[in-house]
């Protein structure tokens, strides 16, 4: 999957923002189309370590993923994640969410 371009980007912003009017709106919307469209579980690499991301939630008015390695569970933020490659279905909108934010 090649990362969305710039007018894809907009695009999307624009989908999961459309009647927010605020921030936090705004991130509720990014949580909303994430539920959605991101395919979870997956596989990806934290600090050198192999973790499964087994879901997404609202902490303190940001996105975070739920990562998993044996009986250890971690709550990141979504910014902070590093993506496999291929990177998971619906992986666009954490690109689109990265871009808001910007």
């Amino acid at each position: 999957m090649t990362p969305p371009n710039r007018a894809a980007l907009a695009a999307l912003v624009a989908e999961a923002t459309v009647d927010c009017y605020n921030d936090s709106e705004c991130v509720t919307g990014f949580y909303t189309m994430l539920d959605e469209h991101l395919e979870v579980p997956f596989q990806t690499s934290v600090l050198g370590a192999q973790v499964t991301v087994s879901g997404i939630d609202l902490a303190d008015e940001h996105i975070v993923v739920i990562c998993a390695r044996g009986r250890s569970r971690q709550r990141l933020p979504l910014l902070d994640l590093p993506l496999p490659t291929p990177p998971p279905a619906g992986a666009q909108w954490i690109e689109a969410y990265r871009h808001w934010l910007r």
